[in-house]
This record gives C-alpha cells, structure tokens and sequence, in this order.
C-alpha cells in the first residue's frame, strides 16, 4: 500500500473507482451475455416448431436447414457447458476455443460469433 500511496495521491479513490469500473464492466458482460442467450432461446423455439411441422410434412427444406443449423448450435453449447462444469473451467474453456481456432473448428455457436467486447460494436446479422 505504501507503494500504491507514493503513485497517486489519492490511492483509496483510486481504488474505489477501479473496483466501480471492474463492478460496471461485468454487469456490461452479463447484458449482453443476457442478450445471446434471449436470442438463442427465439431460435430453439422456432427450431421446435419447424420440427413440429415437419411431423407433419409441413415445413420446406429451407426452415429445416436452418432448424438442424440450430440444432448443431445446441449440441456446441451443450459440449462448453460440460466443460464449465469441470474445475479449472476458466483456463479450459479459453483453451478449447484457442485449439478450435487452431485447427479452424467453430466450438462456439453461431450467436456468439458476432459479438465483440463493445455492445454498440456488434457486427448486424
């Protein structure tokens, strides 16, 4: 701390306004984080009703392409989670996306692949 308090004149703001700006970017994350998983869940459900109507000879071959598009991006999302699961998830998970980039495999699903560390940067659809 005495080092701390030779650097800036006020270190107990300093660090009160660190800790505010740390507190403010992870509640950023979680919107959007929020956000994806909403967007998701629109697709799962349309996914289930072309599903539906395809039982019933209903749906075209373009909804069913998108619905099994779907369907690989649940099944990404289900092989993260077993590794969230898992200890060491915050060194693993970073790594498998690494190893996935390596070897040009996308590990993620297709909703989080648009998103960037800025909410007003997000690439449009």
């Amino acid at each position: 701390m005495k080092i701390y308090y030779r650097i800036h004149k006020a270190p107990f703001r300093v660090l009160s306004i660190s800790r505010r700006r740390f507190w403010l970017r992870v509640k950023r994350d979680l919107l959007i984080l929020k956000a994806l998983l909403a967007q998701e869940k629109l697709e799962t459900r349309e996914m289930l009703a072309t599903y539906k109507r395809y039982t019933k000879k209903q749906a075209t071959a373009q909804e069913l392409r998108a619905a099994n598009k779907q369907f690989s991006d649940i099944l990404k999302g289900l092989g993260l989670g077993i590794f969230a699961v898992l200890p060491f998830a915050p060194i693993t998970i970073p790594m498998i996306l690494w190893l996935g980039k390596i070897v040009g495999v996308d590990v993620l699903p297709s909703s989080f692949n648009n998103v960037t560390s800025k909410p007003g940067k997000q690439k449009k659809i």
